[in-house]
């Protein structure tokens, strides 16, 4: 169980760790975007792509509003001026993890 919710991880793990390395916002989009593409074609349920999507959208949408309160700011703001292009991605395939984790866990 902790061994399939930590696989199910890793590629979060491996995006976050290009972060520092990667300075180009948009080659970094990239790079996670071959990584959620190798994830996927590795393992893929039903309706993640829905899940994907909406996790990608909310993000957008609650980092939106962090970022216009003030509570946050981003140093790489290639996403509509205010954010990095690659967060949404990042938050999409995190909400992925968490629904196999919950799956896995049975709740």
């Amino acid at each position: 169980m902790i061994r399939t919710i930590a696989l199910n991880a890793l590629p979060i793990v491996v995006m976050e760790a290009c972060i520092p390395f990667v300075k180009n916002d948009y080659l970094l989009t990239l790079v996670f975007l071959i990584v959620i593409a190798v994830s996927f074609s590795l393992h893929r349920e039903k309706n993640e792509d829905r899940i994907f999507i909406f996790g990608f959208l909310i993000m957008i949408a609650s980092e939106y509003l962090f970022v216009s309160t003030g509570v946050e700011m981003f140093m790489r703001q290639t996403l509509f001026g205010f954010m990095p292009l690659w967060l949404p991605f990042l938050w999409g395939y995190c909400f992925v993890a968490i629904k196999r984790a919950v799956v896995i866990l049975g709740l």
